[in-house]
């Protein structure tokens, strides 16, 4: 069985030669704040803890805490947070290595 692990592999995309610089960096703070604003939402909804080993973090050590989409689709966020479980690193990596 392949093993796989829970970084997503993205492909280049092709950049568009009419656009400006300036355009191009407000697409990427766009796509990168739309990231981190479900994982914060996550950690407020969820709790600073492993859904699935129980370890409690606080906010030093949030950074290894990770947002595991139950359907494996990472684009599916939806507001209340059902499709979101925050899951330790190792627990992430484990549930993702089979």
């Amino acid at each position: 069985m392949r093993r796989t692990s829970f970084r997503i592999h993205r492909t280049r995309k092709k950049i568009d030669p009419n656009k400006t610089v300036d355009e191009i960096v407000r697409e990427l703070q766009q796509t990168s704040s739309r990231k981190s604003d479900y994982r914060e939402r996550s950690l407020k909804i969820h709790g600073l803890f492993c859904a699935r080993c129980g370890r409690e973090f606080d906010h030093k050590t949030s950074h290894l805490l990770t947002v595991h989409h139950k359907d494996g689709n990472h684009l599916n966020n939806p507001p209340d947070g059902s499709n979101w479980e925050n899951l330790c690193v190792y627990c992430h990596d484990e549930e993702h290595s089979w």
